[in-house]
C-alpha cells in the first residue's frame, strides 16, 4: 500500500474540519487497524462498540439482537478497515452507518421471521410450555456470554469472536488477524479461561 509523503502521512492523522480529536484519533486507529494493527482495532471496538450498541438497541428495540448485530458489525469493521476513507467522513460515522445497515436489515429478517411464526403457530396452536422457557433461557444465556465477551481485553476478545460466531478455524483467525496461529491458540485458551470464570461468577 502506497502512504505517500511523511508530510502527507503526517496530515492524514491531523483533525480535519469539524471532526474532534476523539474522532481523529479513532479515524488514526481504524487506519492501522487496515494495516493489521489488532491492538488499534481494539481501540476501535473499545471508542466504537457502545455507540454501536446504542444505535442497534434503537432500531431493534431488542437487547439480545442488538448485542448480535453489535458483534457482527465489529467482525465487519475489522475485516473491511481498509475500505475506510477518511477523506470521506469519520471512522465513526462511517461505523455507525455500517451499523443502521445491518439492524434494518435484522428488523427485515425478524419481521419475516415473525411471520413465519405465527402462520407456524396457527396450525400448531400453543407452542409447549418447555419450548417457550428454553427460549428465555437460551436468550439470557446468549446476554451473560456477550457481556463477558466485553470485559476481555480486545485482543483475547476478537479471536474468540472470529472463531465463535464467524465459525472461522484456528489457521483461518491466525490468518485474518495476521497473528501466529500458537500465539492465536494461546490467547484464545487465554479468552476462553476468562470467559468461562466469568460465566461462573454470572450464574
Amino acid at each position: 500500500m502506497d502512504h505517500g509523503s511523511d508530510a502527507d502521512t503526517e496530515s492524514d492523522t491531523r483533525p480535519r474540519p469539524g471532526r474532534s480529536s476523539g474522532d481523529a484519533r479513532v479515524d488514526e486507529l481504524l487506519t492501522r487497524a487496515a494495516a493489521g494493527d489488532e491492538q488499534a482495532f481494539a481501540g476501535v471496538y473499545d471508542a466504537l462498540a457502545s455507540p454501536v450498541m446504542g444505535l442497534a438497541c434503537r432500531v431493534l428495540r431488542d437487547e439480545a439482537q442488538a448485542e448480535e448485530v453489535t458483534q457482527d458489525v465489529m467482525v465487519e469493521v475489522w475485516r473491511t478497515a481498509d475500505r475506510f476513507r477518511p477523506e470521506r467522513g469519520a471512522a465513526r460515522n462511517w461505523v455507525l452507518t455500517l451499523a443502521h445497515r445491518r439492524a434494518v436489515d435484522r428488523v427485515r429478517s425478524v419481521t419475516a421471521g415473525r411471520a413465519r411464526e405465527l402462520r407456524t403457530g396457527a396450525r400448531e396452536q400453543d407452542r409447549p410450555f418447555d419450548a417457550v422457557t428454553e427460549e428465555a433461557e437460551e436468550r439470557e444465556e446468549h446476554r451473560v456470554v456477550f457481556r463477558c465477551l466485553a470485559e476481555l481485553t480486545g485482543r483475547l476478545r476478537l479471536p474468540l469472536v472470529l472463531a465463535y460466531y464467524e465459525g472461522l478455524t484456528y489457521a483461518e483467525v491466525a490468518d485474518s488477524l495476521a497473528t501466529p496461529a500458537g500465539t492465536v491458540k494461546s490467547r484464545m485458551r487465554q479468552g476462553l479461561r476468562r470467559l468461562r470464570e466469568c460465566l461462573e461468577t454470572a450464574s
